[in-house]
């Protein structure tokens, strides 16, 4: 495989058009020009992020696996960061690394439910018995 080509900001600001179009997402420059028409959520949603760090709004949508590989077909190097550059997105962790910590939350709320669940029978369980022994004993 060839060696990673390394592009500046600069470089990716100047493919911002509809016929030339890259974009960042986790400091890698994606040409996503022969993509923009096939982009399940339209042209402009590509267009509006061209030429820019687009790491933010891919992660926000909460893409999935098929569509990182799709993204991952359109790899044309990495990002060389220079003074002057604007900061890189506020969530620079992949989505994998979330959606591991996502599925434990999750874990751990479906079992709380179940024992709430549990408890709640036990006690109803314990209120039936207890009224039951007391409409016998009235009797």
């Amino acid at each position: 495989m060839s060696e990673t080509k390394e592009l500046t900001y600069a470089d990716v600001q100047s493919h911002s058009g509809k016929k030339d179009l890259y974009v960042v997402v986790h400091d890698k420059v994606y040409d996503a020009t022969k993509f923009v028409d096939e982009h399940p959520g339209g042209e402009e949603v590509l267009l509006d992020v061209g030429g820019q760090d687009a790491t933010e709004p891919f992660e926000d949508v909460g893409h999935s696996d098929e569509a990182r590989e799709i993204l991952e077909s359109l790899l044309v190097g990495d990002l060389k960061r220079v003074p002057g550059d604007p900061a890189p997105s506020a969530e620079a962790a992949p989505a994998a690394s979330t959606s591991t910590a996502s599925k434990s939350e999750s874990a751990g709320m479906g079992v709380g439910i179940y024992a709430l669940v549990l408890v709640g029978g036990i006690a109803a369980f314990g209120a039936y018995k207890y009224l039951q022994m007391n409409s016998e004993s009235s009797k």
